[in-house]
This record gives C-alpha cells, structure tokens and sequence, in this order.
C-alpha cells in the first residue's frame, strides 16, 4: 500500500495513475474535498474569489478528460473546482482518500515509511510501501521583512480573498507576478489609490492575440530556441509596447527566462493611470514608503505578491535529497536517485506544460513503481538512470533566473520527451493488467 499526499491537481493525476496500473494506495487530504489550490474553501488554498485560469482550458486540461465546451476559455476558479471534482467522480478516486486528513509526519522505518495523520484530533500512525507527495508548491508564502515599520495593515497575496479589503484605502502592491498583477486590477475598482513597487522588469502577455488565447498560438511551428525568444519577444512588443511604455522597467533578461505575466488589463490601467508605477521600497516608517528613486507615499495597507516557496514540513529535507539550494534534487524533479519509493510530485514548472505534463509525470512513476515490483528491466535501467541523472536541470538552453521560484523551473520540449522516453521504456516490457484501461492514452 502507498501513500498519496494531497488531492488537488497534482495529486488527483497521481492517484488515477497508481489505480490505472492497480497499484493500491490510500490518498490523504487535508480538505474536505478535492481540488486543492483550487477549491477557495480548502484551508491550503490561495485562491482568491476573480481568480481564473492564467493559461487556456485546451492548453492546460487532462486529454483523457477534457473541460466541456461551455467552459470559458480561461475559467473561473469555481469552475476549475469543479471540473477536479468531476475528474475525480470519473476516475473513481473518491473511495481512496480519507479527507479532513492531515499528514503530521513521514519518517523511515526501515524499508518503509511511518506515516502520521491527525483526524478530528486523533492521531493515527500507518506504515506504508511508499509515499508519493503531491502537497502542492503555491500555498506558503514566501514573506519578505520590509525595511522598516509600517503602521498600516500589511498582508500577503496568499491571504487576499476579494478586493473588498481596498475599498477607500490607499494601497501597494509590491510584486507584478500574475497573482500581483490581477489583485493590482481588482484593488483599482475598490481603492483610493493603487500604487505596484516593481525591482525587476516582466514580460507582458495579453490574453487574447488575434481572437486566440495567446498560449495556443505557434505550438506546432518549432523552431531554435534562440530564435523563438527573439521572434516572441518582437511580436509582444510590437502588440503590447515596452513595459518602459507604462513606466515599468524593461526586462534585463530573454523571454522566457522567468514566467511571464499573463494579463490583459494590468497595462491597460498603468496607461490609464489607475495604477502607479514604482520602484523598489528603500525604506517605510509609519504610513509612509520611501521609495529608490527617492520619491514618497503614504499607504493604508500594502499587499505583498512575492510569490510562494517549496513546504513539504512532515519531512526531513534531508530524506528529499535537499541539503542545499531552493528545492530537493531530484530525477525529473520526482525521483529520488536512490530510495525506489519515496516521490515528488508535480514540483515542476514550464511554461506550456499544462496538466497533461504532470500526468505524464505522474504515469512514469506509476509505471515504475508498477514494474519494479514486478521485476522488470526496464525498471532496473530506469533504476540506474534516475541515480546518475539526479538534479540534472533539463532547461532547453534557457538561462533561467537564479530566482527560488525558478529553481524547479524545466523547458516543456526537454522536460517531456524525457518523461515520455521513460514511459515508452517502462511499456516496452508491461504485461497485461486484468484493468483493460491500463494502455489507454
């Protein structure tokens, strides 16, 4: 019996994986529902009520279960609630997980793992073959100390729920990700003021190009690396502008060196005036902000959007082969190089890389558990790999930003052919399940 931490996205795609290669296990969640990040109830969740989807539903969905037509383009977090609760009707997983479950502690105990739950106040300790962790990577975040003391309210993105917060107040945003970039367009319909402290340029993408979700839009032409940086990077400037245009610094960086923001309507309201454009922060006392440019303001409440940071806290780092750096080092961001059941899961990054990525991921792992017990070669080959190859960043060519958020940052292309190759070589020697959906795609 296996372990599955969480049931949202990530999680969900692990568990339909194990069942599809009959590997039994028991799935754990804090929540009493599915869904995760994307349930707004969940006490883990950092949804906030306009949230939708950054990237397009065709882009992003599972191919084995698409969204419904009717479904938006970009849907609503509620939406997106639900369609994991119909995945997980679909696929069955509902009987294998226990919910309003906390996992408390995941320890070795010899070839096993000693795995600690807490439910309705009683703790429950249960070995298991394995553990695969799919707790999710966007729910703590990453605090940062401002320099100096403010008087006002002072939050962070994680703890913004509806704009009802801003109303009358004067307000900054320090940060311009995708999550600080759409609390910055609510804050303008409620706030007396808006103003978003920006240190670093970003990369501006509309939505919509050409009446098409921006991120449908050349996946099938394939061309250099190189060559795709400068020819995007050309075609959003002559779109979009530069974001020195709205008083933004410019990217010092190639597209697609660190995620770029996905939103229609944060320049718009820049241009406008509705938001402010600033500098970093030099230093705050009381209600009022100095800013690097040396110009000043005062503030009621000042929102923090600096994104979020890996938290796995039931386990020893160590045990994740992650005694350094911003995140563990792993085979494929999910393999540990030498423990054959302890797992990673969905703590990777690319841009394009949808959902469907992280079911290939999650069918690799399934599929190894799956013919290392049943003694395969191609199992043992994988064996060998994951150990030789352990922390090796498949990054295209791409000069990713040294930011913690980019640590496990992979180019979607690298990223899946290898993930597909090891699926290919874990099939090759597969024998028959009495499941019949076991080969489905």
């Amino acid at each position: 019996m296996y372990a599955v931490i969480g049931a949202g996205p990530m999680g969900l795609a692990t568990a339909r994986n194990l069942k599809k290669y009959n590997i039994p296990f028991t799935g754990f969640e804090i929540h009493s529902d599915v869904g995760g990040l994307w349930d707004i109830n969940s006490p883990t969740s950092t949804m906030y009520e306009s949230a939708h989807l950054i990237s397009s539903k065709r882009m992003t969905e599972f191919n084995e279960f698409p969204m419904p037509d009717d479904v938006a383009t970009y849907p609503h977090h509620r939406q997106m609630a639900k369609y994991f609760r119909d995945y997980a009707k679909h696929f069955d997983l509902y009987q294998h997980y226990e919910f309003s479950t906390e996992v408390l502690s995941v320890q070795r105990k010899g070839d096993l793992w000693q795995v600690t739950t807490r439910k309705d106040g009683n703790d429950t300790v249960r070995d298991f073959e394995g553990v695969l962790i799919a707790n999710g990577t966007l729910h703590e975040p990453n605090i940062i100390s401002l320099p100096g003391d403010f008087s006002g309210e002072l939050m962070h993105a994680a703890q913004y729920k509806s704009a009802d917060i801003f109303r009358d107040k004067r307000v900054l945003i320090v940060g311009c990700g995708n999550s600080g970039a759409d609390i910055a367009v609510d804050a303008v319909h409620q706030a007396a003021s808006v103003d978003m402290s920006v240190r670093r340029g970003y990369y501006f993408l509309p939505k919509f190009l050409l009446g098409k979700p921006v991120d449908a839009l050349g996946g099938k032409l394939k061309m250099p690396r190189a060559l795709k940086q400068r020819l995007d990077a050309l075609l959003i400037r002559t779109v979009m502008g530069k974001p020195s245009d709205y008083g933004l610094p410019d990217p010092d960086y190639r597209m697609y060196e660190s995620h770029p923001v996905i939103n229609s309507l944060v320049l718009h309201h820049l241009g406008h005036g509705d938001i402010r454009p600033r500098p970093d922060i030099r230093n705050v006392e009381g209600n009022t902000v100095t800013f690097t440019d040396g110009s000043q303001a005062d503030y009621d409440l000042i929102l923090t959007a600096t994104g979020y940071k890996l938290h796995y806290p039931f386990i020893d780092h160590k045990q994740l082969n992650w005694s350094a750096g911003d995140a563990p080092s792993l085979y494929l961001n999910a393999m540990h190089p030498d423990l054959d059941n302890l797992f990673v899961m969905g703590m990777v990054e690319a841009t394009g890389l949808g959902w469907e990525g992280r079911n290939e991921q999650a069918e690799m792992v399934a599929l190894y558990i799956r013919q290392l017990k049943d003694g395969k070669p191609s199992a043992q080959n994988l064996r060998r790999i994951k150990k030789q190859k352990a922390g090796k960043r498949l990054d295209g060519g791409y000069n990713y930003l040294a930011l913690e958020r980019m640590a496990y940052y992979v180019s979607k292309d690298e990223y899946r052919a290898a993930v597909l190759a090891n699926i290919a070589a874990l099939r090759s020697d597969l024998e028959p399940l009495p499941d019949s959906r076991v080969l489905a795609s």
